[in-house]
């Protein structure tokens, strides 16, 4: 036996002296003495790419993260020699290379420090596996703080954290738990009011360190792969997350009845029950589009089939449903059960589509059906068979969506609840181990399942959702936060971990109201509804071994509070879905938290409590039980109170009375919020009017406003309607300019619009610059509400005559 103890005790490698560099369009490669390579790519002014390769040779390119489709460009690429130092200069920053160790110092154009690097790269050779171990060191300034990492159960604010990516299964998970559903290795840090991103496009468990084991350094590092991130320079958060946003993508616009409440138990069952579901939501008039199948409507579990004793003719009761302004969403996992009677066990079988373990037999794994194979979504033709198989399901019976639940993968009664690392992959042509699949093999099923609706629901737009995802999953999918508990606890980390999913890409996101796990009370549904109705994805999901958690089951007055503020979601409608339009089109996150809103205030930098919903709604929700109140931190500016219309000073925290009828909802002044009459669901009136609630300023505002058919996809033909709204507030005289883009036509002909805090009495109204009596707008003086043509460029309000 040969033992080489310098081989196995070396530990940590670096790069030695660059010999050489050579510039190759928008990229600049520099070659060590000691054979690692470093390729500095710009892609815009503001993100330059990284990778480094330990042996000469870099991996193949490809990343499941990165949407192809994005364009890059940048005005300025310079390079500047100087002794023992290269530096690369685009129009927002600088980035120094150090010829002697390759380490990196990014700066703005003032040489102000960015970021720079400690140790800088690094890496340790896996003697296990083979590959390397890859780090990276960066220092970290004082008062620098960090935010992202998609769904972790923590505080919002990362500084003093360390944490893993690798997607797992996590039944009534805790707070602080380490590893969860999906893997984000994307954020963004913030001092000296410069906000920077770092996305790391690893695939391989990743772990992260922010200050915890130094107090000025930032670490990150996989057990594999390429040592392969993006930077991402702000100066401003909202910069860095849509930048990072649209290098991995975001989603077509789903159909605006998704964005309506959902109600969905593990599970609704036999044909009956979910009658009886629709009928009371319909009886009671509370607002209700979507109801959700578990696993128990299959026979024995099985994915793609019905079980006929509870559910003997599923098409007729998914026309019965929809005929009730019902939308149908099922539940399909991954796991196959094997059965040769089967037929999708059978043609995965015979097209050699399931997972293999290293030496060949293939992956065996206990989820609910059973014993059961498991595809590997990583093969193109895997994906392409697997949205086949929605054939039947949505393009016969007619179900308008489905949730993919059970892919991290989760594998029972086995070490990891996942899959052994010596599970092969073909990863799009990358054969690989499940070490490298792992964090994707969730969000490739989602996409395969996205494909199959999208094809079969055509031409209405698809619906479909994941529990587990990676960085660039967004493009596919809708998510949760997963298996949760009906705590307090539950409550304030829903509202924490939705705020982090949105400023890491994935803003289509809830949590199960209510919590999945345990049973909640009548107060905590209540405070979880009021929270849950400004979240993208509005979902009622729990376990029925807990008890019932419809909105009718805590009685009359819980049904009472939670149907106002349902059908509060349902006004805000049009609101909402100009918030997602912005993100579909422009990447901004539909919630904001404090921090994304307003950087300059340091106050923001460890609140989570409350958040920006879309540009101009600032929700407080209400987290602790038996309280009539909270203190709420209000951002710089001026704030309406939703219920009264008083007016908060932002920049300062203030006590806000809340009863349990009244969640805490504020207006930011000039806003132009617009709304839908209350509907039981969505569509199910013709708009024969559209509210807009004007809220004064002594200044300038502006709010939009997108519209069109609310599914299918001639909006991506120009049948869309963009209006801008520019307000201008005088003490004595309000004027509001509309902009409209797009060929859509909405039904509507007039605007119902009140106006929110007037300090003078309207005595004249200019429509396009001809005066217009208020007699024919409707006007009321009392409340200060009118009717307008939907159809204007300008209209002014005065106190005097115009001058």
């Amino acid at each position: 036996m040969i033992v080489n103890t310098e081989l196995e005790t070396k530990g940590n490698l670096f790069p030695g002296e660059v010999k050489v560099f050579e510039f190759d369009g928008n990229s600049v490669t520099f070659s060590t003495a000691n054979n690692v390579l470093l390729r500095i790519t710009v892609l815009r002014d503001s993100i330059l790419r990284f990778r480094y390769a330990t042996d000469g040779i870099f991996e193949n390119d490809f990343s499941y993260a990165i949407d192809k489709d994005t364009m890059h460009g940048f005005n300025k690429f310079e390079i500047q020699e100087a002794p023992f130092l290269i530096t690369i200069i685009t129009s927002k920053i600088k980035c120094k290379i150090s010829t002697t160790d390759l380490k990196i110092g990014i700066y703005d154009l003032q040489d102000n420090v960015i970021v720079e690097e400690e140790l800088g790269f690094h890496w340790e050779e896996s003697f296990k596996y083979g590959g390397n171990f890859v780090k990276m060191n960066k220092t970290s300034v004082e008062g620098e703080n960090f935010f992202g990492l998609g769904d972790k159960p923590t505080n919002f604010n990362l500084k003093g954290r360390k944490l893993t990516l690798w997607n797992k299964d996590q039944f009534a998970f805790n707070k602080d738990l380490d590893e969860l559903y999906k893997s984000v290795p994307f954020y963004t840090a913030l001092h000296s009011n410069m906000a920077y991103g770092i996305f790391f496009d690893n695939s391989f468990r990743t772990h992260f360190d922010f200050c915890q084991d130094k107090r000025n350094e930032v670490k990150f590092w996989a057990e594999g792969g390429e040592m392969n991130y993006y930077f991402i320079y702000g100066p401003k958060i909202a910069e860095v997350v849509t930048s990072y946003t649209n290098l991995t993508g975001t989603p077509d616009l789903p159909p605006l009845w998704a964005l309506g409440y959902h109600q969905s138990k593990w599970s609704y069952f036999p044909e009956e029950r979910v009658t009886e579901l629709a009928a009371k939501f319909r009886e009671l008039e509370f607002p209700c589009d979507a109801i959700h199948l578990d696993i128990d409507y299959m026979d024995d579990f099985k994915c793609f089939t019905w079980n006929n004793k509870h559910f003997p003719d599923p098409k007729l009761m998914v026309e019965n449903l929809e005929e009730k302004g019902f939308k149908t969403v099922v539940i399909i996992d991954p796991g196959i059960k094997i059965d040769a009677d089967y037929k999708i066990f059978k043609e995965a079988l015979d097209n050699n589509y399931f997972c293999r373990r290293a030496d060949g037999p293939f992956m065996r794994g206990k989820v609910w059906p059973g014993e059961c194979y498991f595809p590997d979504f990583t093969n193109p033709k895997v994906r392409e068979w697997w949205a086949g198989l929605f054939k039947e399901l949505v393009g016969e019976i007619g179900v308008k969506g489905v949730w993919n639940d059970m892919n991290e993968p989760a594998v029972m009664e086995v070490p990891g609840k996942t899959f052994p690392t010596d599970v092969r992959h073909n990863y799009d042509g990358n054969d690989c181990s499940h070490r490298k699949a792992h964090n994707i093999y969730g969000m490739q099923m989602a996409r395969a399942t996205h494909d199959g609706v999208r094809k079969y629901a055509f031409p209405k737009r698809p619906f479909t959702m994941t529990r587990a995802n990676f960085a660039g999953g967004q493009r596919y999918c809708a998510t949760w936060t997963g298996d949760n508990i009906a705590t307090w606890e539950h409550l304030w980390l829903a509202n924490t971990q939705v705020q982090r999913l949105c400023l890491s890409g994935m803003s289509f996101t809830g949590s199960d109201i209510g919590g999945f796990a345990e049973q909640p009370s009548g107060e905590l549904f209540t405070r979880w509804i009021q929270l849950g109705i400004f979240h993208p994805f509005c979902r009622v999901h729990s376990s029925g071994d807990h008890g019932n958690q419809e909105p009718w089951s805590f009685g009359e007055e819980v049904l009472s509070i939670t149907r106002e503020y349902v059908r509060l979601r349902y006004q805000l409608l049009p609101y909402l879905y100009t918030a997602f339009y912005q993100y579909t089109e422009e990447g901004i996150p539909i919630l904001k938290p404090l921090v994304y809103f307003d950087q300059e205030d340091v106050h923001t930098y460890y609140r989570s409590d409350e958040f920006i919903f879309g540009n101009q709604i600032l929700v407080c929700p209400i987290q602790d039980a038996h309280v009539q109140g909270r203190r709420v931190y209000f951002p710089r500016g001026k704030w309406y109170n939703f219920w009264n219309d008083e007016i908060v000073t932002g920049g300062k925290e203030y006590w806000v009375d809340a009863p349990l009828e009244k969640s805490p909802i504020f207006i930011k002044e000039g806003a132009i919020i617009p709304k839908f009459p209350v509907q039981n669901y969505v569509d199910e009136i013709e708009i024969k009017a559209l509210f807009l609630d004007i809220y004064y300023k002594n200044g300038n505002e502006t709010s939009i406003l997108y519209e069109d058919a609310h599914d299918g996809y001639d909006y991506k033909k120009g049948r869309y309607s963009l209006k801008t709204f520019k307000f201008r507030g005088k003490p004595g005289e309000i004027i509001i300019q509309q902009h409209k883009d797009g060929k859509f036509l909405t039904s509507y002909k007039h605007l119902e619009v009140r106006i929110h805090g007037l300090p003078f009495e309207i005595e004249k109204a200019y429509l396009d610059n001809e005066e217009v009596s208020l007699e024919t707008l409707d006007f009321d003086p009392t409340v200060n509400t009118m009717k307008i043509p939907k159809v204007f460029d300008l209209i002014q309000f005065t106190s005097k005559a115009k001058s």
